[in-house]
C-alpha cells in the first residue's frame, strides 16, 4: 500500500513481541527456548484487515532498537500503513514471556517499564490520517500510563469530532495494570465513547463482577450511544446487541492449538465487513452473514502458533464455512 494512501481503519495501541515456548504446556522457568513473535492486539487487528483485503494503518510508538525497526517491517510485509508510527531513541520496544497451557490458553509476564509504546505523546499523533479513516479502532492498554492515555484521548476526541465510528477492544491485561479496580475503572472511563464494543465472555465476568452467560450482565454494559456490542464466547460463537436487535451466531470447532490473536482476526474481519459496508448493524441478516465470518477467522487464527503468522486469508474463511455446512 502506497505510504501516502488513506487508510480506511487506523488501530491504535501497542505492538510488542511475544516470546512463546517452542513447546505447549510447560512453564517460563521450565521451557528450553522460546520463539519470537509480533504481538499487540491493535497491530494484531491492522495485520488481520490487510489479510482480509482491507486497508489499515496503526498508530503507535516503537524502541528505536532492533525489535522495534522489526516489528514496524512486519506491518509494512503486512502492506499496514506506518504513517503513524514513530521511534523512541530511549526507551525499549516493550517484551511479553507468554506460557502456553495444554489447552492453548495463555499467561503472561510483560517487560515494560516503561517501554515506549507507552511513552507515545499527543504531539506525535498523525491526526491526518485519523481523521481521513472510516474506522478509528483502539484497546485499553494505551489507557494504563501518560504520556499514552492522553495521546489516546486526544485521538479519540478528534475521530469523534471527524465523525468517525469509533471501535473498542478492551482487551483486558491485568498484569498491566496497578489492581483489578484500576483495570476495571480505566477500561470503563472510555466505554461511554465508543460505537462498537467488542468483548470476550470473561471480560464481560470481569467488568460486571457478574455471570457472563445472563444477558442482564451483558446489558449492563449497553450504553445508548452505541451501534453494536459483540460478546465473544470462544469456541460456542458470539452473541451480538443492537438497539433493535440481539442474537448469537454458533462458532465453528476446529483444533486449537494456540488462541493467540482468534479475538483479534474476529475483530480484524468484522471491521472490514463495518467499513465496507456501515449499514450491517441495522441489517440483522447481514450482521449474522459478517458475524459467522469474523467466527470462520477466529477459528482458523488458533489452529497455529503466533498471531499475525496464523491469521486468515478471505479464501481461507469462505472454505471453512463452504465445509461445515
Amino acid at each position: 500500500m502506497a505510504s501516502n494512501a488513506n487508510a480506511s481503519i487506523v488501530s491504535f495501541g501497542e505492538m510488542l513481541i511475544d516470546f512463546v515456548p517452542d513447546v505447549s504446556g510447560v512453564s517460563l522457568a521450565e521451557s528450553a527456548a522460546f520463539i519470537k513473535a509480533p504481538g499487540g492486539a491493535p497491530a494484531n487487528v491492522a495485520c488481520a484487515i490487510t489479510k482480509l483485503g482491507g486497508s489499515s494503518a496503526f498508530i503507535g510508538k516503537f524502541g528505536d532498537d532492533e525489535f522495534g525497526h522489526m516489528l514496524v517491517d512486519i506491518l509494512k510485509k503486512n502492506q499496514v500503513n506506518t504513517d503513524g508510527v514513530c521511534f523512541d531513541p530511549h526507551a525499549r520496544t516493550a517484551l511479553a514471556f507468554v506460557t502456553l497451557k495444554k489447552n492453548g490458553e495463555r499467561e503472561f509476564m510483560f517487560y515494560r517499564n516503561p517501554s515506549a509504546d507507552m511513552l507515545l505523546k499527543e504531539s506525535e499523533l498523525n491526526m491526518d490520517l485519523i481523521k481521513k479513516s472510516k474506522i478509528f479502532h483502539y484497546g485499553s492498554i494505551s489507557l494504563i500510563a501518560e504520556p499514552c492515555r492522553s495521546a489516546h484521548l486526544a485521538a479519540m476526541k478528534a475521530a469523534k469530532s471527524a465523525g468517525i465510528i469509533l471501535s473498542y477492544d478492551p482487551n483486558v491485561r491485568l498484569p498491566l495494570w496497578p489492581s483489578p479496580e484500576a483495570a476495571r475503572d480505566g477500561i470503563m472511563s472510555i466505554w461511554k465513547e465508543a460505537d462498537f464494543i467488542k468483548v470476550s465472555d470473561d471480560e464481560v465476568a470481569f467488568l460486571t463482577q457478574g455471570d457472563s452467560d445472563k444477558e442482564e450482565s451483558v446489558m449492563s454494559l449497553w450504553h445508548d450511544g452505541l451501534k453494536l456490542m459483540v460478546v465473544t464466547d470462544g469456541e460456542k460463537g458470539c452473541r451480538y446487541f443492537t438497539k433493535s436487535f440481539k442474537g448469537k451466531v454458533n462458532g465453528f470447532y476446529v483444533k486449537t492449538v494456540d488462541t493467540t490473536g482468534a479475538g483479534d482476526s474476529f475483530v480484524g474481519s468484522l471491521l472490514c465487513s463495518l467499513a465496507k459496508d456501515p449499514s450491517i448493524v441495522g441489517d440483522e441478516a447481514k450482521l449474522k452473514e459478517a458475524l459467522k465470518f469474523a467466527n470462520a477467522c477466529g477459528a482458523i487464527c488458533t489452529t497455529k502458533k503466533g498471531a499475525i503468522p496464523a491469521l486468515p486469508t478471505a479464501s481461507a474463511a469462505r472454505d471453512l464455512i463452504a465445509g461445515s455446512k
